[in-house]
């Protein structure tokens, strides 16, 4: 069995461009594949392999203090899901062109999944507002599944949202407003984002941990489909067992 994780943190990480060289050494060493992010703003990261090779790797980076507590969402597949591996230094872990937004200086609130499917289960959240589930993601990766009555922008990249958000803003006032993602890193820019742009007193939040958080702590209530994931496995169902041919 291969064990895939995947993690991210926005921390401030000036000497980002020093670490692919040892990081990308010690996962080769490994046997590890997948893909690895850095940038000054933080890491953002998605490998697979020997559990104990993974696991080995990530206690090593949690040696740094800024990553000390990392926790990693983790899935299981019967072969390895990428092809090959690659650490790679960005100007951005997820790109919005929105450089303002720096989730490393502070996070939106974040809504537990326990949390949200109480409140999808009775229709409100616990002031009575309804919610509004706004999927972050791209077009097509809505299209293998999401969140039953999701607001969808028909996003073609990330760096459409801000626009999005400006022409839609209105369409969320009074209303809960969740933001989601696959694992929680465009949330994380996302819901700083409509902090600033939606009328004043809607309350935003993002999704802790995301979709495949939320499978793995309460399965797929309230959600239809599955979740595309980038590789080779295709989409995972709510058990977060792989379906290439969904």
């Amino acid at each position: 069995m291969i064990l895939n994780v995947s993690t991210y943190r926005f921390v401030a990480l000036p000497e980002a461009a020093d670490w692919v060289a040892p990081l990308k050494h010690r996962a080769q060493s490994l046997g590890l594949r997948g893909t690895v992010l850095l940038a000054e703003e933080g890491i953002n990261l998605f490998l697979a392999g020997a559990a104990d090779s993974v696991n080995a790797w990530l206690d090593a980076l949690r040696q740094d203090p800024r990553f000390a507590d990392l926790p990693a969402k983790e899935s299981w597949s019967d072969t390895q899901p990428f092809q090959r591996l690659k650490v790679k230094f960005k100007r951005e872990i997820i790109r919005m062109d929105c450089p303002t937004v720096r989730p490393a200086l502070g996070r939106a609130p974040a809504l537990p999944a326990a949390t949200l499917k109480r409140w999808l289960d009775q229709g409100h959240d616990d002031e009575g507002r309804p919610v509004a589930m706004l999927d972050t993601r791209n077009a097509f990766e809505v299209d293998a599944g999401a969140f039953e009555g999701a607001v969808d922008w028909r996003l073609n990249k990330f760096t459409e949202f801000p626009a999005a958000l400006r022409q839609h803003a209105t369409d969320l006032a009074g209303r809960s407003v969740v933001s989601y993602c696959t694992g929680g890193i465009r949330c994380e820019k996302a819901a700083l984002l409509m902090h600033e742009a939606l009328p004043p007193g809607t309350p935003v939040y993002q999704l802790e941990g995301g979709i495949l958080k939320y499978f793995e702590e309460v399965g797929g209530a309230h959600y239809r489909g599955h979740c595309f994931v980038f590789d080779e496995r295709g989409t995972l169902d709510p058990q977060l067992q792989p379906n290439p041919g969904a």
